[in-house]
């Protein structure tokens, strides 16, 4: 029996790798599942994690790294198995965080690329990888749809952005962490809270978080009017300005409670949940994963 299985979403990206993956998944010897539908990731990942695979590949974006660790937690096997990916999706985030920046790569790194236990994040009770935001970065995501995605890539979540901006509400919270002092580590209107775990919200350097230090990496967009939002929270995305109007800070867990009698909109991963109060927590060195050259198991810190 393989060891190693790729599940495999087909109609992630611009869905043209079916032939590809299969005929390298038959070389290497690696069996193969493919979904059919959103969601399914979670239940083939529990299936191969039954069937006593040791390795299984998420083929696909974000969405699909983050069904396939869900499905790791629900089985409990992240102590037995070891997560890949294949680059598929059409942002590919999180595999680039992580070093595998193409499908050639992805399929070296599973051969005999580096394993690393690297942290996941918990929000309240659904695991991610990558990162949680709450606000205008959220709404755009969810509303940029797959047509556009498929033809312009990564670009239209900007497009999006700008074009939500100016019908966007800030969000009232307060954030609580892990301080000494037990003081709210931040409140008032937002448009964005950006947390990551295996990303950074930065304007200098590397965007890989360190995902071995057990902490969160935090950035606060303050409400600010739209002219401001355009002029330099959208130019600090694309040319990489810093900005006076975003609050950083690392912490281990943050609790983020709305002010508003509306849930807000959360996306895990690129996965959308609602909820009027989030908690968020590291799980430090909970996930095995084969990681490329690119990889930093200490990328230090954006110097804010």
């Amino acid at each position: 029996m393989a060891e190693t299985v790729i599940i495999h979403n087909p109609q992630s990206g611009n869905g043209a790798h079916a032939d590809t993956v299969r005929a390298r998944a038959d070389l290497c010897g690696y069996a193969l599942e493919q979904t059919e539908r959103e969601g399914e990731a979670i239940t083939l990942t529990r299936e191969a994690v039954g069937a006593g695979y040791s390795t299984v590949v998420a083929g696909g974006g974000d969405g699909t790294v983050n069904e396939v660790v869900r499905g790791l937690d629900e089985a409990g096997a992240f102590d037995a198995v070891t997560l890949g990916v294949l680059p598929l999706g059409t942002g590919n985030n999180f595999a680039e965080q992580i070093g595998v920046t193409d499908l050639a790569t992805a399929f070296s790194v599973l051969e005999d690329g580096d394993r690393r236990r690297i942290d996941i994040g918990r929000a309240t009770d659904r695991p991610f990888v990558n990162s949680c935001v709450a606000g205008l970065t959220a709404t755009s995501s969810s509303e940029t749809s797959s047509a556009m995605k498929s033809q312009i890539g990564g670009l239209a979540y900007v497009l999006t952005t700008l074009r939500t901006a100016v019908e966007f509400d800030p969000l009232e919270l307060t954030i609580d962490s892990d301080r000494d002092d037990g003081a709210p580590a931040w409140s008032g209107e937002a448009i964005c809270v950006l947390v990551g775990n295996g990303r950074r919200f930065t304007t200098e350097g590397t965007t890989q978080a360190d995902m071995e230090d057990g902490r969160f990496e935090v950035a606060i967009v303050r409400d600010v009017a739209t002219l401001d939002l355009m002029s330099d929270t959208v130019l600090e995305r694309l040319l990489g300005r810093n900005s006076a109007h975003i609050d950083r800070f690392q912490t281990s867990s943050l609790e983020i409670s709305s002010h508003s009698p509306e849930p807000v909109r959360f996306s895990l991963d690129g996965e959308i949940v609602e909820h009027r109060d989030l908690t968020l927590a590291v799980q430090p060195g909970t996930l095995r994963i084969a990681v490329g050259e690119g990889y930093d198991p200490d990328p230090g810190t954006t110097g804010e």
